[in-house]
């Protein structure tokens, strides 16, 4: 947890901001709950019980910046809220979510299964890619 506080704590300062206090609580609840994909007012639950005097609009402040800085992604899974998911390790670079229509549960794919897909695409079409954001929707095996 360490190496990822840091990560963010160089990156927020090389972008003029500091890991103020209430910063840091958001953070480290985050980090706290890796792969769980939690909604802003998820966090927000989570970081009062160690921050109780800190707000909601703090909370969505605080995740909308560390969106801008490249350090959390916000996903959307197609269930009405977005999502939030600590992002230090791959480069800015997604990984890919199963999402159980039944549960909602969200499964995420270690592996970028998509590389070479997308240097045919670069190729083919001379066009740069960044990222991409691929979603699988179904049953997962607690629910089938």
């Amino acid at each position: 947890m360490e190496n990822c506080l840091e990560t963010i704590k160089d990156k927020l300062k090389e972008e003029g901001f500091k890991l103020t206090p209430q910063r840091r609580s958001i953070v480290e609840t985050m980090i706290d709950s890796k792969g769980k994909h939690l909604s802003s007012e998820e966090i927000y639950d989570l970081v009062k019980q160690k921050c109780p005097e800190i707000g909601l609009a703090t909370v969505y402040r605080t995740l909308q910046l560390l969106d801008e800085v490249g350090v959390v992604l916000k996903l959307n899974l197609d269930d009405g809220c977005t999502r939030y998911e600590v992002n230090v390790d791959d480069e800015n670079h997604n990984h890919h979510h199963l999402i159980c229509k039944k549960c909602m549960k969200v499964i995420e794919v270690k592996e970028d299964l998509l590389e070479v897909l997308e240097e045919k695409i670069e190729k083919s079409y001379n066009f740069k890619i960044y990222d991409h954001d691929l979603k699988f929707f179904g049953i997962c095996s607690e629910c089938k």
